[in-house]
């Protein structure tokens, strides 16, 4: 059976071998940012700044793999890009940036979908080497390092029998998943990635162009806290480790279908938009449709592959799906769909959108017409199924909005070879064509538009994104950042009276 998963992420069999409960090179005993930090009090100010941590510039061997992102549509050539190995190397980094007037970016995991985690002439300040790990069992609590990869994350957590919601991609950071909301097969189970996070260190500007830490939780800067749940990408300060409220979770069953050909998806997706979202919260699902077949991905929390089988019965019941289970720890399970970067497609552009009601048999028909014209096997059209536990905030709320969608969607083209640079640029014009007239196509159907899916040609990105909540943004923008120091092309910006 071949298989096209979302971006190429997934796979029909897992393999054993979970990460270890603390990482290779995560120091598990001390908590992210434990080492000495540098405190701005008051209004003093801070002596020249010097980059610490690990330094990669222009003339050094390794610049040019340190400056490409997970997307190689966007090429940027900074100035110097610091990798952080504690949290003042954070600081330091944020003062030299503000003493010397140069452009800023932050980066986790690299896969800004819009290349904004880089920036020409600038300074990249990279935290993707913080991982430290601390897992406190009995409080179900874990702070983790800003720099864990969902895959790092979710392996470390299983070996405890602990989750968190995370995507399904396991090179992706974990904190920009989490900050801009974060979603994948736990979001009906466990709520948003967001929603989880209790509290967060971070490196904001302060006054004399210094930089300082502060706690953001429900007792010491709520309003941040709030802030960080859905926007907290590059908008307020750097995220240097962050603190989940963890669930017990021991074991899933994962189910993969496909079906040849698109002559099914009318049936198919009409019944999985009228099950999906309301069927048990344990069931999280997924709907991806490529030119030439379409693929069901499902994991059903804490339950046996024949409850998972008789809960997709109204889908799988639908021609003739070419089906796989397995069931077993979620870091197993995790760690088994993953595929290697390398054989992703080097180009990527998407168009993100939620929807309310079942889309009409017209809308099914656009996906239909323009999967069968897609630019490459690899493009595709996905959905995530949302309800269940998506519906209710957390306490202190968050400024993720969209938690009445029965569904979220995009279509992606992915194309080129990594292995052979400008391979895609015959392709890009189309590639780029067919995705903006599919995403237009769509729009009397869809609303909104998720922020860690942006798109830069979007119109009112600012309510796309955050709906009614982002005037509250603007203001807590503008108490810990008046400045505008984190800033990019659709950052929120300070509220200024």
């Amino acid at each position: 059976m071949q298989d096209f998963s979302r971006r190429g992420l997934l796979k029909a069999t897992a393999v054993t071998g979970a990460g270890a409960v603390v990482l290779p090179g995560i120091a598990a005993a001390e908590a992210p940012g434990a080492s000495a930090v540098t405190h701005e009090a008051g209004n003093a100010t801070c002596g020249p700044a010097k980059l610490t941590g690990r330094i990669v510039r222009p003339d050094d061997p390794g610049y040019a793999e340190a400056s490409l992102g997970w997307d190689e549509l966007f090429v940027h050539y900074p100035l110097v890009i610091v990798y952080a190995q504690r949290t003042q190397d954070v600081v330091n980094a944020l003062t030299w940036a503000r003493q010397h007037d140069v452009a800023l970016r932050v980066r986790s995991g690299g896969h800004s979908l819009e290349g904004w985690s880089n920036v020409d002439n600038g300074i990249v300040i990279d935290v993707s080497e913080l991982k430290s790990a601390h897992i406190d069992t009995a409080a179900r609590t874990a702070t983790v390092g800003a720099g864990l990869s969902q895959l790092e994350a979710v392996t470390t957590l299983a070996k405890k029998n602990l989750a968190v919601t995370t995507g399904t991609e396991g090179t992706v950071g974990l904190s920009g998943a989490t900050l801009g909301g974060g979603f994948g097969f736990l979001t009906r189970y466990l709520g948003m990635a967001c929603d989880s996070l209790i509290g967060a260190e971070v490196v904001v500007a302060s006054d004399g162009d210094c930089a300082k830490v502060v706690k953001a939780d429900l007792k010491n800067n709520s309003d941040l806290l709030w802030a960080l749940r859905g926007a907290g990408n590059g908008n307020f300060g750097i995220v240097t480790s962050l603190t989940y409220k963890v669930a017990p979770l021991k074991s899933v069953s994962y189910v993969q279908a496909t079906w040849d050909g698109l002559g099914d998806l009318q049936r198919l997706f009409d019944t999985w938009q009228r099950t999906a979202p309301v069927a048990d919260n344990r069931l999280g699902t997924q709907l991806e449709i490529h030119r030439n077949q379409i693929l069901l991905f499902a994991v059903l929390a804490e339950g046996t592959p024949a409850e998972a089988k008789r809960l997709l019965a109204p889908i799988l019941s639908i021609g003739r799906p070419e089906v796989s289970v397995q069931v077993g720890n979620w870091g197993d399970v995790y760690a088994g769909f993953q595929i290697p970067t390398a054989d992703e497609p080097a180009n990527w552009k998407f168009f993100s959108q939620f929807t309310d009601k079942p889309f009409p048999k017209k809308a099914i028909s656009v996906i239909a017409s323009f999967m069968r014209d897609a630019p490459t096997d690899d493009s595709n059209f996905f959905t995530q199924a949302f309800g269940g536990a998506v519906r209710k905030s957390p306490r202190g709320g968050t400024a993720f909005p969209h938690r009445n969608a029965l569904f979220y969607s995009e279509p992606g083209a992915g194309w080129g070879d990594r292995s052979v640079p400008g391979s895609g640029d015959a392709l890009t014009p189309r590639a780029q064509a067919w995705i903006a007239e599919f995403s237009q196509a769509l729009r009397p159907y869809v609303h909104g538009a998720y922020v860690n899916v942006p798109n830069i040609g979007m119109q009112d990105w600012e309510t796309a994104y955050w709906d009614g909540n982002f005037d509250r943004l603007r203001k807590i923008k503008a108490k810990y950042d008046p400045r505008n120091v984190f800033q990019y092309e659709q950052s929120v910006p300070p509220a200024f009276r």
